[in-house]
């Protein structure tokens, strides 16, 4: 049995890839970049690992011994599920491993942006407090969330462990449901513009599709608080970055911090890179959920959903 892993960067080096010879002879290939590459490294493989390579029609058609495709991810939009199910190819994907470590992600960025952290750091290691003639330095006010507003968007798995901890932190928790159907007694269901209005802290945690598309707009923006802090760990597009680049310009809100793009890597030209106060704005490259622990996690997963399918068995099949 041959086994091809497509883009290994996307799990680390620091996590172990060689548990997958267990299978079989196994390739791994840092990234694959073309339609064309996926195909000539798959050509001859049973079983393959991919993250965002896209797998469609035409890299399935020149695939005649692939029988299963392991998403490492929760999300499966790269691979064509209905072609994937007319082929008989089976199709794992992974869920629910990456969730403390984007919940971690989320404090993280809010308290960086929330306390001005950069700022103080820079303050220091300038020389600028060693000159001081007082042991403290006030140069940027920050507040306390206990006893402040969190409204949350999309609370699935990790939107309810983000609701826990705010909680922890003497939050009130609020929630708007991009789906509509998704509805938490636990927790205040509010509407869009009314959570938008309220909320000291809104964090986004929902997945991109028709109905959280460009959900965050000027428009939407200008409902909010100036101190408020917007928070993106969901899906890029779901915040129209140049509105917000706009609002954060204007002082519409008080900062932003995202871990997503609607482009990724970001393009040079996104207007998102140049706003003039760039101390208002916090961006990370996608890695809320990079956590060793959930890299770890999913490549487990990953090998276990292997193990069964091999078996005979269904786990985390999605056709």
């Amino acid at each position: 049995m041959k086994l091809a892993i497509l883009d290994a960067a996307t799990l680390g080096d620091d996590v172990n890839l060689d548990i997958f010879r267990d299978f079989g002879y196994l390739e791994i290939y840092q990234t694959t970049n073309s339609k064309q590459e996926a195909i000539e490294r798959i050509k001859d493989k049973t079983i393959i690992i991919t993250n965002k390579v896209i797998i469609d029609k035409e890299v399935m058609d020149n695939a005649p011994y692939l029988k299963l495709i392991c998403v490492a991810a929760t999300g499966y939009n790269n691979v064509d599920i209905d072609y994937a199910k007319q082929k008989g190819i089976a199709v794992t994907n992974v869920s629910g491993y990456s969730t403390n470590s984007v919940v971690q992600h989320t404090f993280a960025m809010l308290f960086y942006l929330l306390e001005s952290l950069r700022y103080y750091d820079d303050y220091v290691k300038s020389g600028e407090y060693a000159k001081s003639p007082i042991f403290t330095h006030l140069g940027r006010p920050f507040w306390e969330i206990s006893g402040k507003v969190w409204g949350i968007i999309g609370l699935g798995t990790i939107g309810q462990k983000v609701a826990q901890v705010a909680e922890s932190f003497g939050c009130d928790v609020i929630y708007y449901s991009t789906s509509g159907k998704n509805f938490n007694p636990n927790y205040t269901h509010k509407g869009l513009d009314e959570l938008l209005s309220t909320s000291d802290i809104v964090s986004i945690h929902a997945p991109l599709n028709q109905n959280t598309k460009n959900l965050i707009t000027y428009e939407k923006l200008k409902l909010m608080k100036k101190s408020a802090i917007l928070l993106n760990l969901g899906r890029g597009g779901i915040v129209n970055e140049a509105d917000l680049a706009k609002a954060l310009d204007e002082g519409l809100i008080a900062a932003a911090g995202l871990d997503v793009l609607e482009k990724e890597p970001i393009d040079p030209n996104n207007p998102l890179l140049h706003i003039k106060n760039k101390d208002r704005l916090f961006i990370t490259p996608h890695i809320a959920w990079t956590s060793i622990e959930a890299r770890n996690k999913l490549v487990k997963e990953i090998y276990l959903n292997i193990e069964s399918f091999l078996r005979g068995k269904e786990r985390n099949r999605i056709c």
